[in-house]
């Protein structure tokens, strides 16, 4: 009997134990780290500086994750300053809506530390062309950041990229072989934004990219092509890249394009995508015609 009652004892103290002091496994369960998604903005026309939070809000209200929006000072037209880079270091994926853009040496640092660390990067449209460092400048290797950061064209016209004209716009369709990407869970098979369609093709995307959405201009002011509109790729480091050149403000408003940007962030950042949705957002941005 008094055996038996050392038992109950031992028993006892065990589970006042557990409650107190979790098992190492609860304790991480417990206190699993929200990853840390940092958008950096900066352009003259498409509003990205608007645009990005609302996703970021929505991502910090139904997806699990921390966010934080840079933009650039005084106002978007800024073109020699976006202050805070330096979260990237404890970031855990970087989103960058840039365009022309010309910060110090002290400011690309930050960048240029975060794409050597081998962490996942997004791009938005105008970010193939993200710099634009006059010839000779100690930065100019930066203009071909859509190049060596996203898989996209180094930059805009002459070596880079054009499109099909302010008056167009664009209809998308998911490339037949990529229907079971996990990225375009939920995308429509066929939708339409009003983005005007980047050429970039024949030379990019990069070598390794897997193309995910093929983009048809409707209303070119030329001879148009299909071009691609999405797609991953991986930087030098290793890092996960997710590339669009979509991102009018209006296209922002497409249910398929927000669920398309919902996904490939859960993928970048290696969380699961999620089957379900929280819904379409609300989002109303004007462009900024240029």
């Amino acid at each position: 009997m008094k055996h038996l009652k050392s038992i109950i004892c031992l028993i006892t103290i065990g589970i006042l134990l557990s409650n107190v002091f979790p098992s190492a496994g609860q304790s991480k369960n417990n206190t699993v780290k929200k990853p840390l998604v940092v958008f950096v903005t900066g352009d003259h026309e498409y509003s990205g500086e608007e645009t990005l939070p609302i996703i970021a809000a929505e991502l910090e209200k139904n997806y699990g994750m921390r966010t934080l929006v840079l933009k650039a000072s005084p106002d978007y037209n800024s073109e020699e300053n976006i202050p805070g880079l330096e979260a990237l270091k404890n970031a855990d994926l970087a989103i960058f809506y840039l365009r022309w853009r010309r910060l110090p040496a002290d400011q690309v640092k930050h960048i240029d530390d975060y794409l050597k660390s081998g962490k996942p990067v997004i791009g938005f449209r105008t970010s193939t062309h993200a710099f634009n460092y006059p010839t000779g400048h100690p930065l100019e290797k930066w203009n071909a950041f859509g190049e060596f950061a996203l898989g996209g064209p180094p930059g805009w016209g002459k070596g880079g990229h054009t499109h099909y004209g302010h008056n167009s716009s664009t209809d998308v369709s998911i490339i037949p072989t990529q229907k079971n990407n996990p990225i375009l869970t939920g995308v429509d098979p066929n939708f339409h934004v009003r983005s005007w369609l980047y050429h970039i093709v024949p030379d990019y995307p990069s070598k390794g990219s897997t193309w995910l959405l093929m983009g048809k201009a409707v209303d070119p002011d030329k001879k148009a092509v299909e071009n691609p509109v999405a797609w991953t790729w991986k930087t030098a480091a290793g890092g996960k890249v997710f590339t669009t050149t979509l991102g009018h403000p209006d296209d922002f408003n497409v249910a398929s394009f927000q669920r398309l940007l919902i996904n490939a962030i859960h993928w970048t950042v290696g969380k699961p995508i999620p089957k379900k949705w929280a819904g379409k957002i609300d989002i109303n941005v004007p462009y900024r015609q240029q």
